[in-house]
This record gives structure tokens, C-alpha cells and sequence, in this order.
């Protein structure tokens, strides 16, 4: 099934619909500085996204943060109070989409972060999330270390906020399961990572958690290959992509990482729920792209236009015009209200007390092998 088809919406549906101003939709993603991969997955996204819906014109304006919160925090400004945007997609990182979060909730326009940002208690608000959290996803790896019986993990990350919750994350989900012997932090733009990895296997730990995103994630599994390391290595789902596997090349082989189904759509099981529109969504992403350029970022980017149809569907029905902070609450109760909408990346059901609505069993383990990605389980 052709992917537009999947989002096509009625005629029928709008027939009796007035004619509103154009739909503006502002998108923040780092295109350029440390984390400009993700910010050229989630580009490739956005080349995919239609140019209507309910026969109404949706202008995209998408800025560049350059991996840095100020930058952000000066985009979002501009496209509320400049664009009047009525929804905003993105960032691609946590620091990032913390600052958004708070200019979003305060001027009260839906956002839509493709970064595991915590959207509950304060930041709850109009905020939302189409990646899931990193509790659910280190859940998978630990789950995956327990079977294989470790005992014993280390770990090597950023030092920064995204590095923070990846460690948190693991320290909670191993709570009395397995021993985190070693803890090593390091900087996205460092230029070596030697003393860390020797701190690491000096504890001699049974398996390694590097808890990073990017390109930089894989020196320090190219570090502990080079040093000798033999044991199991995991990775964060922020390395999904092609970029990734060529930084690393043999050296990240065996790797495992918690995912969303889109990176190995074709090969999951008929039953996956998110198997049908994660095929589709692949095709037409390899159409544009060429072979193997998927990935999880550009998958999560596609679901938070997703979820932003949802919302502007429902604002439609009303009598708000875009642009307008009454089309914007309805937008954002729009978003609130979805049910089960099955993504490319995983199934999504929000509700007032949950802006993430990401369904755990969509998740997947899967390994580098032979420079691609192969599901495991």
C-alpha cells in the first residue's frame, strides 16, 4: 500500500467545511553542529510531508537550532510571533526541546518533540512527544542483559542532559537485577575517549551500555574493540542511523540497540501492529533517499506529523481559523485526543495525563550486522 494512501483523508469528510487561512506548521531541527545527523533525518521527513490537508494549504517553515538551546529558543520565538505558526515539530534533542518546551507551553502553541523529552507534570501542557522515553527503551537492553545472565554492566556516555537520562534510566532499571560497575562520561565533540574505556575494563564489567546519540556514539565502542574488549555492547536508539554505521565500520559489529519498528520493517512479524505503514512509510523514504537511508529519526519525525494531522483535523471541525490561538487549544486538544493511531515508528494513544502515548510493545531489539540492521527480537 502506497504511503498516501495511509493519510489520505476524505473529500466527503471537508465538503461542508469553510475555506481558512493556509496552515502554518514550524519545524526546529539541528542541521548543522554536533547532532546535524539527526537534524538530516528529520529532513528527510519533512520532504515527504503533504502539502494539504482536509483541503486546506499547510506551509512548512523549518530552522536550523545548530545544536544549540539558545538558537532554539530564538527559532520557536520567531515562529510563533512572526510565522503565527499553529504547530511546531521538533527538536531532535533533549536540551534543546527543554528550552522549546517552556516558550511553547507559555504562548500556548503545541509542540511536538521528536526528542525524548519529559512531557509530564509542568512541561505537560501543550507539549507532546513522538519518540518514546528512555526508561522504556533502556527496559528493553536491561531485559536483554538479564536473559543473557550478566551480572555486571559499565558505562560510557555523554556529559551532557541526554547522556544524564540514559544513566538514570539504567541505574533504575537494574536495580537489583545487575551491578553498574563502572561510570564514564565524555563530551560529543571530544576527540578521544582512551581513559574512559580503560576505567571501564578495568572494572571488568559483562557487558557495556554506551549511552550516546550520533556519530560520536561510536567511538567508544570502536575504543573497547580496538582495547580488546570481548563482552556485549549496547547502544542507545540515538544511533540509528546510516551515518553511524559508517563512523564505525567492523568495530560497531554485534552491536545491540533498543528500536522503533521502522528501522526493520520488512522484517518483522505479520502480527506487528506497526509492520503494514512502517513498509510503506520505508518504501517511499528509499524512493527519495536511496537504499538503507532509513532510520528511527526520520521515522519519529514522520509520526509527529502524524500526530499533528490529528490535531488539525480536529481543529478544522471548528469555527477557529488557523493562526489563531482558539485553533491552536483546539489543535492541541485534537493531539491529546488521539487513539491508537498506529505510526511508522510505533502505536500512539494520548490522553490528559499522558502526552508520550507510546505503546512499549512496539519497541524491538535489534544488532549491526554486516553493516546493516538485523532484528533480534
Amino acid at each position: 500500500m502506497k504511503l498516501k494512501n495511509l493519510i489520505t483523508l476524505t473529500a466527503a469528510a471537508f465538503a461542508a467545511a469553510p475555506t481558512f487561512a493556509d496552515i502554518n506548521i514550524g519545524i526546529i531541527a539541528s542541521l548543522t553542529g554536533p547532532a546535524a545527523a539527526l537534524g538530516a533525518e528529520t529532513k528527510k521527513a519533512i520532504a515527504m510531508f503533504p502539502s494539504t490537508v482536509g483541503g486546506e494549504k499547510v506551509n512548512f517553515i523549518l530552522l536550523d537550532d545548530a545544536t544549540d538551546p539558545t538558537s532554539a529558543v530564538k527559532n520557536v520565538r520567531k515562529l510563533i510571533s512572526e510565522d503565527k505558526v499553529d504547530v511546531i515539530l521538533g527538536p531532535n534533542l533533549i536540551s534543546t526541546a527543554t528550552a522549546m518546551a517552556d516558550v511553547a507551553n507559555a504562548e500556548k502553541t503545541p509542540m511536538i518533540s521528536v526528542a525524548p523529552l519529559d512531557v509530564s507534570g509542568d512541561k505537560r501542557g501543550y507539549v507532546f512527544r513522538s519518540e518514546p522515553s528512555a526508561d522504556l527503551m533502556v527496559n528493553r537492553i536491561v531485559a536483554d542483559m538479564v536473559e543473557s545472565g550478566a551480572k555486571t554492566v559499565g558505562f560510557i556516555g555523554f556529559s551532557d542532559s541526554w547522556g544524564e537520562l540514559l544513566l538514570k534510566a539504567l541505574t533504575k532499571a537494574t536495580e537489583g537485577k545487575i551491578n553498574i560497575v563502572a561510570s564514564e562520561r565524555y563530551g560529543r565533540a571530544d576527540p578521544s575517549v582512551q581513559a574512559q574505556v580503560l576505567k571501564v575494563m578495568s572494572a571488568k564489567p559483562d557487558v557495556v551500555f554506551v549511552g550516546a546519540s550520533g556519530t560520536p556514539a561510536a567511538m567508544p565502542q570502536i575504543t573497547l574493540r580496538e582495547r580488546g574488549y570481548k563482552g556485549k555492547i549496547y547502544q542507545s536508539h540515538g544511533v540509528t542511523s546510516k551515518e553511524f554505521l559508517r563512523v564505525g565500520g567492523k568495530n560497531v559489529e554485534g552491536a545491540l540497540i533498543p528500536v522503533g519498528p521502522v528501522l526493520v520493517a520488512e522484517q518483522l512479524p505479520d502480527s506487528h501492529p506497526a509492520k503494514k505503514a512502517g513498509v510503506a512509510f520505508v518504501k517511499d523514504l528509499e524512493a527519495k533517499n536511496g537504499p538503507d537511508s532509513r532510520s528511527t529519526f526520520a521515522g519519529a519525525s514522520w509520526d509527529a506529523w502524524l500526530l499533528a494531522q490529528n490535531g488539525i483535523v480536529a481543529a478544522l471541525k471548528g469555527k477557529a481559523k488557523p493562526g489563531t490561538p482558539e485553533f491552536r487549544a483546539a489543535l492541541r486538544d485534537g493531539i491529546e485526543k488521539t487513539s491508537k493511531l498506529v505510526g511508522t515508528n510505533g502505536v500512539y494513544t494520548m490522553s490528559a495525563n499522558d502526552h508520550a502515548g507510546y505503546d512499549a510493545s512496539s519497541i524491538v531489539l535489534i544488532k549491526v550486522e554486516n553493516n546493516h540492521w538485523k532484528l533480534v527480537k
